[in-house]
């Protein structure tokens, strides 16, 4: 069987705006979108990865104490072919903010973001973190600074939620109870609530009787300031949505030679050819190999045994079964390549090796980039 076409990680840098990393949790995505930025960077690019994770491994790999919502720069990366990077971490309340503060005027902004309702939306709304990664990811590109953005998501199937954002928010603007909420809200004050109770009725009524009016004008403010705050983040959304799927973009699923993550990877894969977004390839983290494969599984259980009867080669023996428990990794890593391979054949893969450490810094990171260029070298664990 044909192999799967090689990921040309080097032009996938060279030639990307935007590079999107996404996978399933444990797999390295993380280390995997700060190894190609780095690459990015050090091969000549202006480069900023944003990560809507929160854990810290992205800062720790890059020697950076915290990461927040404004790019900081990252101290010894090799710029002298005339490269940079900068990284962040998704705010998601720091950057609704931004929106508030830039769509209203000084003294409405200030009602909105001491608005209870807001300060709930803002903070822990349902799908807030893909609006405002969506947000962000805009934000960036259309800064003009940087010539690739990689973005490293969330770790599990919600990665790929942003894509639904422009969606949500226009079902979320357009639903019944919005409409019915923010057309009184222009008339104002009493006259907004005489057209509430009238529009909401007995809801409306025993609601005022079991919060009292002081939260109906929480309500109020918050609703009537709405249309400001949002600030045509709709449209701003469904134009990064449409930036996601034009030429420059590639996205990039993260795995790791296990069923169960290859079985996200293949989800990923689907959604990403049902949404028609570009996908450049899969990189497959933590593959075993042996260096030995000329000494067969069963040649080297059968030299074992044979100097356990003869006795006094405890080392050796232990050696060879050793062997064979690499070669038996590496046969199943393999298998599970070849199986995805032979259902995705159009997926070309970036293989990396199953190193002894964890990446904690840029020389670990430079390791596991070469490695994605180039195949297979030593170095730490993609983890």
């Amino acid at each position: 069987m044909t192999g799967p076409q090689p990921l040309d990680v080097d032009r996938l840098v060279d030639e990307s705006r935007i590079i999107v990393c996404c996978g399933s949790g444990g797999v390295g995505k993380t280390t995997t979108a700060a190894a190609l930025a780095l690459r990015a960077a050090e091969r000549g690019r202006a480069t900023v990865v944003l990560t809507i994770d929160p854990a810290r491994r992205l800062a720790q790999s890059l020697g950076l104490v915290e990461l927040d919502n404004t790019p900081r720069r990252v101290a010894g990366v090799d710029e002298s072919a005339g490269g940079s990077l900068d990284a962040m971490m998704l705010d998601m309340k720091r950057t609704f903010d931004e929106i508030v503060l830039s769509h209203a005027e000084p003294e409405r902004a200030a009602q909105i973001l001491d608005n209870p309702f807001y300060k709930a939306l803002s903070s822990s709304f349902s799908g807030t973190q893909e609006y405002m990664a969506m947000e962000k990811l805009g934000q960036l590109a259309a800064d003009g600074r940087w010539d690739v953005i990689v973005v490293d998501t969330p770790p599990s199937r919600s990665a790929l939620d942003f894509l639904d954002a422009p969606q949500r928010m226009s079902t979320f603007l357009d639903g019944r109870m919005i409409r019915l909420l923010m057309a009184p809200a222009k008339a104002g004050g009493r006259a907004y609530l005489r057209v509430l109770s009238a529009g909401m009725g007995m809801f409306t009524g025993i609601l005022n009787k079991i919060v009292g009016q002081s939260l109906l004008s929480d309500l109020s403010l918050f609703v009537s300031g709405l249309e400001s705050m949002f600030g045509g983040f709709r449209e701003r959304a469904e134009k990064t949505y449409q930036l996601l799927k034009r030429r420059g973009t590639s996205f990039v699923v993260v795995a790791v030679p296990e069923r169960d993550a290859l079985r996200e990877a293949a989800y990923f894969v689907e959604r990403l050819g049902d949404e028609g977004m570009p996908l450049t390839g899969l990189v497959l983290n933590r593959v075993h190999a042996s260096g030995g494969e000329r000494l067969s599984r069963q040649r080297s259980l059968g030299a074992a045994e044979l100097l356990d009867r003869l006795g006094g080669h405890p080392v050796a023996a232990a050696v060879l079964r050793l062997h064979a428990e690499r070669l038996a990794v590496a046969d199943r890593d393999q298998r599970l390549r070849d199986r995805f391979s032979s259902a995705h054949p159009h997926v070309a893969v970036a293989s990396v090796p199953a190193f002894a450490g964890d990446v904690h810094d840029l020389d670990g990171l430079r390791s596991v980039s070469a490695a994605l260029a180039a195949g297979s070298r030593p170095g730490a664990t993609a983890g």
